[in-house]
């Protein structure tokens, strides 16, 4: 039986739902679509109460029974807040845990019907899900993708309300993903993030090809230790999550998650490297004078050449890995890689079209050390590098003397600005920043507080000459910017243009 799934932005028109019954015995009706928020509670849905930083969503439930939720689903703290009500609360010890699959049943498990390719890792999984997508495409493929920058079907931007998180909570994933394949979508290629796997936000999908690229220092505020990221990370390729491993080798954290994926037996293990013999391997490589490159890589089946104009040698890296995981599903390595050439990712190295005479820009989401650091040094050296760099604010604070490092050792000249400062004060942040790319700096490296963004990039802007480039940094593809609670419009592309052609 098919049940009108009460159609909204973000949700499938239809759903197969699932019967009540099977939640609570002996109940009658169906569920026919599942929410985390009371507010977007439509009649037939399951309400999950989940404990939170600030309070707790078995508080809402009365409200959510009123707009027709047929249940709740909650922990017991939650059944007490809850109070008397005239649905079924259906109590357990992890309602995050249970509803991932009972989202993935109510809406018809839409993994089980496309191929499912999911990368993970500190850096990349932007940019080689893009690369994904295009080497898909170029197979005749109707990829659709989940990640940081939005969702996409076919390439074309999908219109719902999204969430700023990388992965989606599990509800409102599997609801999207249904959309998606109402949209004529054959495949997913997502990012997964750590937050996501930490906290059950895929579980319910058994991926096809899961891929892992890199780890780095990020999110030590939420996993407190580089173990337990680790661990989070290492999640997806265990245990039956993945029936192929995708691993980078030549990061130590993925040798060391090459030998639990051969150990746990679960998954079949493919190892792409650069520096040591793997199953797909860069063997050559030529940078062109404009950062385009011409990469030659050994797989299973014979050597494939490919051109990318997506700057740096980690865009070549991040495209083994998407050619890596098209061959561990199957397909065919050699015509997918002629879909990379034109691959472009927004606020990913993205090159700023600006007016002939103009600087040399680049716009780059880099806010790790590792990240900051590969962006800097993928720009081609016709001359000087002016790195603009900020931090964000209520976020792993130990990170950012380390990237004000990672930027002396790779730039010309430091414009320490603000990223997101968010709740905290902006001065401070930069003043950690600072310190850390003063005490890297040598005698030929300039080092300064250029203050607010905009006038950070206006101060980068009149410092170019002939040849340099200037890569603005921390932000990539954001369109606003959190000052003390309040997000105000700002996109670095768009700010660059307005700065060079004004003359500022």
């Amino acid at each position: 039986m098919t049940v009108p799934s009460n159609s909204q932005v973000g949700r499938p028109a239809q759903a197969p739902g699932l019967a009540l019954s099977e939640l609570v015995p002996g109940a009658s009706g169906t569920i026919g679509g599942i929410t985390l928020d009371s507010r977007h509670v439509l009649p037939g849905d399951l309400y999950v109460g989940l404990p939170g930083e600030r309070t707790h969503g078995g508080r809402f439930a009365a409200s959510a029974a009123d707009a027709g939720a047929v249940a709740v689903l909650t922990d017991g703290a939650g059944r007490g807040l809850a109070g008397d009500l005239e649905i079924p609360v259906v109590v357990v010890d992890d309602p995050r845990a249970a509803m991932a699959p009972i989202a993935a049943r109510i809406y018809g498990e839409p993994t089980a019907r496309a191929l499912t390719l999911g990368v993970t890792g500190t850096n990349g999984k932007t940019s080689t899900v893009f690369l994904v997508e295009a080497a898909l495409t170029a197979l005749g493929r109707v990829p659709a993708t989940v990640g940081t920058i939005g969702f996409r079907v076919g390439g074309e931007p999908l219109d719902v309300d999204r969430s700023t998180v990388t992965t989606p909570e599990s509800p409102d994933l599997q609801a999207l993903l249904a959309v998606m394949g109402e949209r004529g979508a054959d495949a997913f290629a997502m990012e997964v993030s750590s937050h996501a796997l930490a906290l059950h936000r895929v579980d319910g999908i058994t991926f096809d090809v899961a891929a892992f690229t890199m780890l780095g220092q990020d999110h030590l505020d939420f996993h407190h230790t580089m173990e337990n990221y680790f661990a989070a990370k290492a999640s997806l390729f265990l245990g039956g999550r993945s029936r192929a491993a995708v691993v980078n080798i030549d990061d130590p954290w993925g040798r060391r998650l090459a030998g639990l994926v051969r150990d746990d037996g679960h998954a079949r293990l493919v190892t792409t490297a650069v520096e040591r013999e793997a199953d797909y391997r860069i063997v050559a490589s030529e940078t062109h004078a404009d950062g385009s490159a011409d990469v030659r890589l050994a797989t299973p089946n014979g050597e494939v050449a490919f051109g990318l104009t997506m700057l740096g040698d980690f865009n070549a890296r991040n495209a083994l890995t998407a050619l890596a995981m098209v061959g561990a599903a199957g397909l065919d390595v050699r015509a997918a890689a002629a879909g990379l050439r034109g691959a472009q990712v927004p606020g990913r190295m993205q090159r700023v079209d600006l007016p002939d005479g103009s600087p040399n820009v680049v716009v780059d989401f880099g806010h790790t050390p590792q990240a900051v650091e590969a962006a800097l040094s993928a720009l081609p050296r016709t001359g000087r590098v002016i790195a603009v760099l900020g931090a964000g604010g209520d976020r792993d604070a130990t990170k950012r003397g380390p990237m004000g490092a990672a930027a002396a050792r790779q730039a010309d000249v430091v414009v320490v600005t603000d990223d997101n400062p968010r709740s905290e004060d902006p001065a401070t942040i930069r003043a950690a920043v600072l310190q850390g790319a003063r005490e890297q700096a040598d005698a030929g490296t300039e080092v300064v507080d250029g203050g607010d963004r905009r006038g950070a990039i206006a101060r980068a802007l009149r410092l170019t000459g002939p040849g340099d480039w200037v890569a603005v940094l921390g932000k990539g593809h954001e369109r606003g910017q959190d000052v003390a609670g309040v997000i105000s419009p700002f996109d670095d592309v768009a700010v660059v243009r307005e700065l060079v052609r004004g003359g500022e």
